[in-house]
C-alpha cells in the first residue's frame, strides 16, 4: 500500500466520479482505475460500487475513508513539522549559562527569538562555566554562553556581543567619583572574587592583575557575579565584573571603566563543531542580528 493510493482513494471518494477525480489528481483515468483496483486487492475489500452511471462508496469504503483522512492529515502535519525542524523554525535549543548573563542581553534575546520562532523551545540551564563546557562536549546542552572563547578539535566559539570588564565599588569608596581607573588604583583594596576552579573568566582576571603587578587581597570568594555585586554594595570589597551585570544595582554600587586589556570584553557562544541542530543555528542568527542593532 502506498501513500499515493490513499490520496487517490480519498479524492475519488469525494468526487465519486473517475473523470473528475483524475482531473483533480492531474493524471489520466486508466492509472487511477488501476491504482484503486490494486488497493482493493491489497485490502481484500471492495471500496466502491461501480456502474456505468455512478460510483458510490461501500460501507467498508466509507469506514476506510474516515481513517484515511486522518492518516493523510497526520502525514501532512508530520511533513510540515519535519520541514520546520530542517529550516530551524521548530525544534529545541538547550543553553548553558551562568547567573550573570540573566542581568545582560540574554533575556531580551530569548524573548526576541520566541517571537520570531514560536515553535522552538529554548531551555536555559544555569551552571558554572566549567560545567557548561563539559555539558556541550557531552551533548547534554547545545551551546554555552561564555565570557571565554574556546576553539579546539571539538568546540568552536562565535562572538555575540561586547561586554567590557569594569570595576564595581561601594558607593562611598574613595574612588567612586572616578569614571576610569587603572588596576594599580585598586592596590589598597580587598576584592570580592569569583572562584577560579570553575571559571576560565575568573582565572583570566587573576592572570591579568598579576601581569599588571596587582596582588589582589581577597575579601570573599563566590561562585556568581550577582553575589559579587551584592557584597560590593554592602561595602565588603571591590570587584572586577562584566559591565552588563551592574545596571540592576543602580546607585547601590559605583562603576568605573578599566583599560580594554583587562579581562575578556566579549560574550561568546560555544558550540560543538559537528552540531547539525538547525534550531541552534537560527538562534545564533537571532543573536547576531540583535547584536548588530
Amino acid at each position: 500500500m502506498e501513500i499515493r493510493q490513499l490520496r487517490y482513494f480519498a479524492v475519488l471518494a469525494e468526487e465519486l466520479n473517475f473523470t473528475r477525480a483524475a482531473a483533480r489528481l492531474h493524471i489520466s483515468q486508466p492509472p487511477l482505475s488501476l491504482q484503486i483496483a490494486q488497493l482493493e486487492r491489497e485490502l481484500e475489500v471492495k471500496l466502491f460500487d461501480r456502474t456505468n452511471r455512478r460510483v458510490s462508496l461501500t460501507a467498508a469504503g466509507a469506514a476506510f475513508l474516515n481513517d484515511v483522512r486522518g492518516t493523510l492529515a497526520g502525514l501532512k502535519d508530520a511533513t510540515a513539522r519535519a520541514r520546520a525542524v530542517d529550516q530551524g523554525r521548530a525544534g529545541r535549543v538547550e543553553i548553558g549559562l551562568s547567573g550573570s548573563h540573566f542581568m545582560g542581553p540574554v533575556p531580551a534575546l530569548i524573548a526576541r527569538h520566541a517571537r520570531s520562532h514560536p515553535q522552538v523551545s529554548v531551555l536555559l540551564n544555569e551552571m558554572n562555566p566549567a560545567a557548561q563546557l563539559d555539558a556541550v562536549r557531552g551533548h547534554r546542552i547545545d551551546v554555552s554562553i561564555s565570557r571565554t572563547a574556546v576553539d579546539d578539535d571539538v568546540l568552536q566559539s562565535q562572538a555575540l556581543w561586547p561586554d567590557p570588564v569594569v570595576a564595581a565599588l561601594p558607593p562611598d569608596h574613595r574612588l567612586a567619583g572616578r569614571k576610569r581607573l587603572a588596576l594599580a588604583d585598586l592596590a589598597q583594596d580587598a576584592f570580592v572574587m569569583l572562584r577560579t576552579e570553575t571559571s576560565a573568566f575568573a582565572r583570566e582576571l587573576v592572570d591579568t592583575c598579576a601581569r599588571a603587578g596587582l596582588a589582589q587581597s581577597v575579601a570573599q570568594r563566590v561562585a556568581e557575579v550577582p553575589a559579587q555585586l551584592a557584597l560590593v554594595a554592602a561595602g565588603l570589597g571591590v570587584a572586577l565584573v562584566p559591565k552588563s551585570a551592574c545596571g540592576h544595582f543602580g546607585a547601590r554600587i559605583a562603576v568605573c571603566a578599566l583599560p580594554a586589556a583587562v579581562g575578556s570584553g566579549t560574550v561568546y557562544a560555544v558550540t560543538r563543531r559537528d552540531d547539525g541542530n538547525r534550531a541552534l543555528r537560527a538562534f545564533l542568527r537571532t543573536a547576531a542580528q540583535m547584536a548588530a542593532r
